[in-house]
């Protein structure tokens, strides 16, 4: 069963063409990548999806739905939600209001509720501070649960910025480059933990990434962009021996050798 499917979705900014014609279907409970060069489209695609850009041409469907005309916060109450490429917390904010900040989106109370502080906003708030500890938890940043998240190293802001997705409660949840500036003892750690938190919370990821290590070690499906296109899509086995791929990322004249 697809959760997640784009037919034929075409993006033009005046003359250019971000994204063309590109068609990709994301399995339930599935990690999905997608990689390219530079350019390719890749973060067009999750703009997209989350109604940040609308489409020119195509559908885009989510749990049955078409959601390509919704606005960005329908999306999100749907159940998708992200990280960015250029990391997107509350930098005043301490690590724990990062996530907790998140949690009360899901909250059940109304102002009157907070104002007189009755059983179901103290039962609601415990429930909600109770969430954020379990992310705490979950992202081993329990111990820096006080420090300005500007002042978290960056391995640990990106850690961050999945745990304040992941407190929407989301279905799908799409990961722009989520290794970026890690090292390749943290990039190991992010792969294990993106499978974890798949397992953990019965989510369906989506990942785009350079860290060809990640991509290859953890997800089921791969869909390759290039120029905007797609260029192929398949397993990792596939995706590595494609010569279209080996092409696109080699040049010609690697491949001819």
């Amino acid at each position: 069963m697809n959760i997640l499917e784009m037919k034929n979705v075409t993006k033009q900014f005046g003359g250019l063409t971000a994204v063309g014609n590109v068609s990709i279907q994301v399995e339930k409970g599935s990690i999905f990548g997608l990689i390219g060069p530079n350019g390719a489209g890749k973060t067009t695609i999750f703009n997209l999806i989350t109604g940040i850009y609308k489409v020119s041409e195509g559908e885009i469907i989510f749990q049955d739905q078409r959601i390509d005309q919704f606005q960005p916060y329908q999306i999100a109450d749907m159940g998708i939600t992200r990280t960015f490429q250029n990391i997107r917390l509350f930098k005043k904010l301490t690590a724990y209001e990062n996530i907790l900040t998140a949690c009360h989106y899901n909250a059940n109370y109304n102002i009157l509720d907070a104002v007189i502080r009755t059983h179901r906003f103290k039962k609601e708030e415990k429930m909600l501070h109770d969430h954020a500890e379990e992310l705490m938890e979950i992202m081993e940043l329990k111990d820096r649960k006080d420090i300005v998240s500007s002042n978290l190293p960056y391995g640990l802001q990106r850690r961050l910025e999945i745990a304040r997705a992941l407190a929407l409660n989301p279905k799908l949840l799409l990961l722009d480059e989520p290794a970026a500036g890690m090292n390749p003892d943290e990039t190991i750690k992010l792969m294990e933990l993106i499978r974890q938190i798949r397992e953990q919370f019965k989510l369906t990821v989506v990942v785009i990434e350079h860290h060809m290590d990640l991509i290859m070690g953890v997800c089921d499906k791969i869909a390759v962009l290039n120029f905007g296109r797609k260029l192929a899509e398949g397993t990792a086995q596939e995706i590595q021996e494609n010569p279209k791929v080996i092409e696109a990322y080699l040049g010609e004249e690697e491949v001819n050798c």
